[in-house]
């Protein structure tokens, strides 16, 4: 390449009029996580169908595993990762407190938290949580729920002991007696009802905010087809999850190292058959925010609706259909 057309190139790029392929030409390898908590997500790393559809540009995939959307949210922050999964409310929280990320696709609609005990504590309602030690990992969709369970119960966080844990930990923890409550997150949550006959105490599938998955905002102004691209891997995966149930499942167990009886309960929960982003999501996420604002845990000068609408980019809806 000539040095003037060299010098050209630099400063469309500089001044934001390369096309998109262009810019995706640089991107040399993609950051992308998987986790228990989105089957999807291991679906399409045992199939290999974003490292098949990028082979021909040259560009590799690094696969990194989250425990949670904490972590998601974290690596993304950082810069470790280019695309996140995590719970939708999750991801609202982390728009607020400053995570340059967009939402742009469902993986899933679960029911994969609730409020678990053991069977010995005497704890049958949200009201008997007071002065109980619950574990809880923060800034995720299981500690979004308990917020909202304790303020419909009249209770805050205040009034109870939080032992803040990541997921695994929480699980132990309430097994060993070290915590009364738990608000656990599948298939952990599933295995310790299979496993350990732990109660699930308080349910409420509609304060599940959906799964959904997160790109750095930087990437995907700079990279729109390859947000495309790997939109569409999902979807292949997606489509492949449902149509082969025991590859799914395969999966899960290989992942988890848990037991079938496990993956089917959190099967049971788990719902794959949305993928575009959109005005469901955005009600859903929307509801969760207005109602952590009103438990005091978002400021009440925050605009919750503009957060959400900065969040939900629905451009590459379309990629995902």
């Amino acid at each position: 390449m000539s040095l003037s057309r060299r010098l050209f190139l630099a400063a469309s790029l500089a001044a934001g009029l390369v096309s998109a392929t262009a810019a995706s030409a640089q991107v040399k390898e993609i950051r992308i996580d998987y986790a228990t908590y989105n089957p999807v997500s291991l679906v399409l790393k045992d199939q290999g169908f974003l490292e098949k559809a990028l082979e021909k540009d040259g560009i590799k995939v690094r696969w990194v595993q989250s425990l949670g959307s904490n972590k998601a949210l974290e690596f993304l922050n950082a810069g470790s990762l280019d695309f996140g999964s995590t719970a939708g409310a999750a991801a609202l929280i982390g728009k607020i407190n400053g995570n340059p990320i967009k939402s742009i696709y469902v993986y899933s609609r679960p029911e994969w938290t609730a409020l678990v005990t053991r069977k010995d504590t005497g704890i049958a309602k949200v009201e008997n949580l007071k002065g109980k030690r619950v574990a809880v990992t923060r800034g995720t969709d299981p500690h979004i729920f308990l917020v909202r369970a304790l303020q419909d119960a009249k209770l805050t966080e205040k009034d109870v002991k939080l032992v803040l844990l990541q997921h695994p930990d929480g699980r132990t923890a309430l097994e060993r007696g070290d915590v009364d409550a738990w608000a656990g997150l599948d298939p952990l949550m599933a295995a310790a009802e299979v496993e350990s006959g732990a109660t699930l105490f308080y349910r409420n599938a509609g304060a599940n905010t959906w799964g959904v998955l997160n790109v750095s905002e930087s990437f995907a102004k700079d990279n729109p087809a390859l947000v495309g691209t790997v939109l569409k891997a999902y979807e292949q995966a997606r489509a492949y999850a449902l149509a082969n149930p025991a590859d799914l499942k395969k999966s899960l167990v290989t992942y988890t190292k848990l037991p079938e009886p496990v993956i089917d309960r959190q099967l049971e929960r788990t719902e794959l058959t949305h993928s575009a982003i959109g005005q469901p999501q955005v009600d859903t996420i929307l509801a969760a925010g207005l109602a952590l604002q009103q438990a005091g845990v978002i400021t009440p000068e925050t605009n919750v609706k503009a957060a959400v609408d900065d969040l939900v980019d629905r451009r590459f809806a379309t990629a995902s259909r």
